[in-house]
């Protein structure tokens, strides 16, 4: 099993990261906010810690190997511990992660369901179940600092609570596809202001447009 890889990023796509190591292109799944932290770092050095599982349909004769990538084992560990709450399968823990692990783990202690309903894919029985299963396990997670692709800590957040998950919707309903609304919140969060509202950060998207 692969537990750590490092090579030279090549490309970062919608949800994955392509890791030339050597001769070969490695194709590492990434979570929301891991592609936040590497999207500009193509050409550089980079290492992943990795999970490793298999997806498919057994009965069916096809099992495709997948590597999802994070910057730190303490991303990893809290990844797979997600996985561990019923109905919360890989899948849809990638896709819930669209927040640092930091922030999530946070929530989960402080038994704040309505936050947790903020990610992707989690509705109000799966946060109820999320909190019901982890709140007790997940105080070290949310203690610890937030890692950069290169280990050192990371700034915090310059969005408050779910202000960044409520504006990409917002630029979805307006008609914006999801890769041009990530795009675009990318742009608005580089500057390193902090963000209170909804308005403030859609205003400061279209001043940056225009």
């Amino acid at each position: 099993m692969i537990t750590k890889i490092t090579g030279k990023l090549n490309r970062v796509l919608d949800d994955e990261a392509r890791l030339q190591v050597g001769l070969l292109e490695y194709q590492v799944l990434v979570p929301e906010f891991i592609r936040r932290t590497v999207q500009n770092k193509i050409g550089e050095e980079i290492t992943f810690f990795t999970a490793h599982y298999f997806e498919g349909n057994p009965a069916h004769g096809r099992m495709v190997p997948r590597l999802i990538g994070f910057l730190s084992e303490s991303e990893q560990d809290f990844f797979e511990l997600f996985c561990t709450v019923d109905k919360v399968g890989v899948r849809k823990a990638m896709k819930a992660f669209v927040r640092p692990i930091k922030e999530i783990a946070d929530a989960i202690q402080r038994q704040d369901n309505k936050w947790l309903t903020t990610l992707p894919g989690v509705g109000g029985a799966t946060a109820e179940q999320i909190v019901a299963t982890l709140r007790r396990k997940v105080t070290k997670y949310a203690l610890m600092p937030t890692p950069t692709f290169d280990g050192r800590p990371m700034p915090a957040s310059n969005v408050d609570g779910n202000v960044l998950e409520d504006a990409y919707h917002a630029l979805l309903s307006v008609g914006h596809a999801p890769q041009e609304a990530r795009d675009r919140l990318d742009k608005a969060l580089t500057g390193g202001k902090t963000y209170k509202s909804v308005e403030e950060i859609l205003l400061a998207i279209y001043q940056i447009a225009h």
